[in-house]
């Protein structure tokens, strides 16, 4: 995948998944006031995946939050494995403790074949976290404080959103998506 089709990719899977089928119920006002960014990494490497987060990561620090509030690290190439996925994860969560940012931004994590730990990998729930590449949300925790305190029943969100997946079903899913071969109306 190239980076301009990564990211038509990423800003369709928002639209229509996450925002679209209210998975994030906090998405849709940054992604229409333009301060969602993202940042399709060119490497495929490991090294070069991780130095490219880490200045995205310096990136979104620097920038004022009222013009960019989150950054979705769109990998496209060379994290192709989940548990390869999972590794560069790991380091990354380790580079922000050891740059002192924990409490300070936080890391989501979206991948195509992401799978819950304890779930099947053919169990649709995982959908609330597979995405068109890998990603990593790069999430300012001040924001997500305000938007949490302002939410009732946030602890639910994860719940809610798996039984959603399972409402919609495979198909209907892979339609959202616009995946080849999926019916054109509800399952």
């Amino acid at each position: 995948m190239k980076a301009l089709e990564a990211e038509q990719a990423v800003r369709y899977w928002l639209g229509n998944m996450v925002v679209g089928e209210g998975l994030c119920p906090f998405a849709a006002g940054p992604l229409a006031r333009g301060q969602v960014r993202i940042a399709v990494c060119g490497a495929s490497d490991a090294d070069g995946i991780y130095r490219y987060a880490l200045a995205e990561l310096d990136h979104l620090l620097q920038a004022d939050p009222v013009e960019l509030e989150t950054t979705l690290v769109a990998v496209p190439q060379g994290l192709e494995d989940f548990a390869g996925y999972l590794e560069m994860l790991a380091f990354l969560e380790d580079a922000l403790q050891q740059l002192g940012l924990q409490g300070t931004v936080q890391i989501a994590s979206f991948h195509p074949a992401y799978v819950f730990e304890g779930s099947a990998a053919d169990d649709v729930s995982n959908y609330t976290n597979r995405s068109p590449c890998a990603l990593f949300h790069l999430l300012r925790e001040d924001s997500l404080s305000r938007a949490l305190a302002s939410f009732p029943d946030p602890d639910n969100i994860p719940r809610r959103n798996q039984q959603r997946m399972r409402e919609l079903g495979l198909q209907r899913i892979r339609q959202l998506l616009g995946l080849s071969g999926a019916p054109s109306s509800r399952d």
